[in-house]
């Protein structure tokens, strides 16, 4: 019942997110946007960057726990008497002192055949590293190396709260100007300027918010998109030079082997070594990673 477990978690956060957020504004004074006299943008900036970085960074602060709840990753401890299990924590550690992380991440394993690993968590020192047991039986050590590279390498970079404030910022300009174009659009269309206020706040308004709101969204995700693919294209070249070039280079083309082994349909949020550029034509500009071909060429090409 993992889709059960699943569906709860989202709702327990989306509710956690919602609450934090009014509380936010209450604390930060921000007053209703919509007035008599039309917009307030001042008190319309306020709330959608607090709606749309908040619900970012909520998200982010809790992304280790949502990790473990939703991928079932069970953290190794470092003293495990498992060799295997062991080993894996080793190399992680070894790794991230290479990378002159501050602290060690937690390192973690779950249950899939997928082929696969992620990093995730709120900041360099308080990071998760989770590797699946396909991952681990259906690779050599060398190509396991490259993986665990890349993925220290996203702690090493700062990526998730990059890709964070990104998806923050597209969260609160797609807010911002769907109410603009909103309120623009009902003051278009209102006939008597006596009812000026029932036509701004009403129901025709906040389904037009809603609708320009995932138009924008989805505009909004091609260009978090296009960063999210930069982010990859440098954390294999940080993989390469924590881990060795040639470790990276098969770890890629152990990925390409494996290809059909990997759930493209998992939480977008822990894709990190995930093959989600299956798409082709415009469906490429929403891909989060870049095709493995390209990542190949791009690293063998490097100096």
């Amino acid at each position: 019942m993992a889709w059960v477990k699943r569906i709860f978690v989202f709702v327990a956060v989306n509710l956690l997110v919602m609450a934090t957020i009014s509380i936010l504004l209450k604390v930060f004074g921000v007053q209703p946007y919509l007035t008599a006299r039309g917009i307030d943008y001042q008190a319309l900036l306020a709330f959608c960057l607090i709606w749309g970085m908040g619900g970012a960074f909520i998200s982010l602060a809790l992304s280790r726990m949502m990790a473990k709840w939703m991928m079932g990753v069970q953290v190794i401890p470092p003293d495990t008497r498992d060799p295997e299990l062991q080993d894996l924590v080793e190399r992680v550690h070894a790794l991230s002192r290479s990378a002159g992380l501050p602290r060690m991440p937690e390192v973690g394993i779950y249950e899939s055949p997928e082929v696969n690993a992620f990093a995730t968590g709120p900041t360099k020192s308080r990071a998760l590293v989770a590797v699946s047991t396909g991952l681990l039986h259906r690779m050599r050590a060398d190509e396991v190396d490259g993986v665990l590279g890349h993925e220290v390498a996203h702690i090493a970079n700062g990526d998730m709260v990059t890709m964070t404030l990104i998806q923050g910022v597209v969260n609160a300009f797609a807010m911002f100007l769907a109410r603009v174009i909103a309120y623009a659009i009902s003051m278009a269309t209102t006939r008597d300027d006596r009812e000026e206020g029932a036509s701004t706040g009403g129901f025709a308004y906040h389904m037009t918010v809603f609708v320009l709101e995932i138009v924008f969204m989805m505009l909004g995700s091609i260009v978090v998109a296009w960063f999210s693919r930069q982010r990859e294209y440098r954390a294999d070249k940080g993989g390469a030079r924590l881990a060795g070039r040639d470790k990276m280079v098969s770890a890629l083309q152990a990925l390409r082997r494996t290809y059909e082994a990997v759930d493209t349909e998992a939480q977008p949020a822990v894709q990190t070594l995930k093959i989600s550029g299956k798409g082709t034509g415009i469906y490429r500009l929403f891909s989060t990673h870049p095709p493995l071909v390209d990542r190949l060429e791009r690293l063998l090409s490097a100096s």
